[in-house]
């Protein structure tokens, strides 16, 4: 590269002070506006690996053949099979094996194999320099709401939130419609098709219509990387949240969280989906519902907001690319979401 052409990119108040915050460099550098990985064809690998929970051979074998049949060649990464009490091998091999399928440019995509636990115990570890350079698609929820984030926030690549190995039915003549149809969102999205969705109307939701970034996932996930290298960045954007066995208390506390970190402030548009929770105990009731809870935090904004969007850990749980910009409508008539 031509140094003196790199050294005119660079903002002089870098060159200046050189150690300001990695924050404050990538609102600078010209990195900023998202790149969107290469859309898989025939013939591209996928790479599976666990970089949270374990998961046996066995167990995956199911979504191994699906993604065969979609016309993509499949690596299984060296933790597949193997177990470190919850986590899918020791956070080395964790670290070791995501960091190779990474780095390995013959890989287009990296299916996370399950979620769980773990993903955090290794994300400041992982170099992401070569990712940067040479993006692909990596793909999972849950727990992987931690690398969608730390993703998103600090190297500005798109990525797949949507169902993982663990999903896949292991009979698909038997499966239900919403699950085929959200496996196939994966292959969609894979392959590059521009994604549409609805949801129904729901008497809680605000009207309007924006567009912008869409990202998001995993509440709870979201909630603990506050004040970290990984914190989400919401402003300008559409986020779409859900969460499995919390209290509604605990709900409450969340949201209070995005109110008070002010991921509130600059908010597009919100989206609620699923939200399996806890029943509270008799003589502990907590008195708000769910849309209760989010309606309250958001009152202060007029930002459109939608309930029962399908997303989530639930059967209707559609693939949706993280860090691509959507457009946003909440109607009477119900809910529609697609690439902008």
């Amino acid at each position: 590269m031509n140094r003196k052409y790199f050294l005119s990119l660079i903002p002089a108040s870098l060159l200046l002070n050189p150690l300001k915050s990695t924050a404050n460099q990538l609102d600078e550098l010209p990195y900023k506006s998202v790149k969107i990985p290469p859309y898989l064809k025939s013939g591209d690998t996928i790479g599976i690996t666990c970089p949270a929970g374990y998961i046996t051979l066995k167990e995956i074998e199911p979504a191994i053949a699906q993604m065969k049949s979609w016309g993509f060649n499949i690596v299984i990464g060296n933790t597949v099979d193997k177990r470190d009490f919850t986590f899918g091998g020791t956070d080395q091999e964790r670290l070791e094996d995501l960091q190779q399928m990474l780095n390995d440019r013959s890989i287009k995509a990296i299916m996370c194999a399950r979620g769980g636990y773990g993903a955090i115990r290794i994300i400041d570890k992982l170099d992401f320099e070569g990712f940067r350079a040479s993006p692909k698609w990596l793909i999972g929820f849950s727990d992987i709401t931690i690398l969608h984030t730390h993703i998103n926030t600090n190297w500005r690549v798109a990525s797949i939130h949507s169902k993982m190995c663990n999903s896949f039915p292991s009979n698909w003549s038997l499966a239900e419609p919403i699950q085929i149809d959200t496996i196939n969102s994966i292959q969609q999205a894979l392959k590059g098709e521009k994604m549409k969705y609805s949801a129904p109307y729901n008497v809680n939701n605000r009207m309007g219509k924006v567009t912008g970034e869409l990202i998001g996932g995993n509440l709870r996930c979201i909630e603990n990387l506050a004040g970290s290298d990984s914190e989400i960045d919401t402003a300008g954007k559409i986020l779409f949240v859900e969460d499995t066995g919390e209290y509604l208390y605990s709900i409450d506390r969340m949201f209070y969280n995005l109110k008070r970190s002010r991921k509130l402030n600059k908010l597009a548009g919100l989206i609620i989906g699923g939200f399996k929770i806890k029943e509270d105990t008799e003589g502990d009731k907590f008195g708000k519902n769910l849309a209760e809870i989010v309606m309250d935090k958001v009152a202060g904004f007029d930002f459109p907001v939608c309930f029962d969007f399908a997303v989530g850990h639930q059967k209707a749980n559609f693939a949706l690319k993280c860090g691509v910009q959507h457009r946003l409508e909440v109607w009477e008539s119900g809910t529609k979401l697609e690439e902008a």
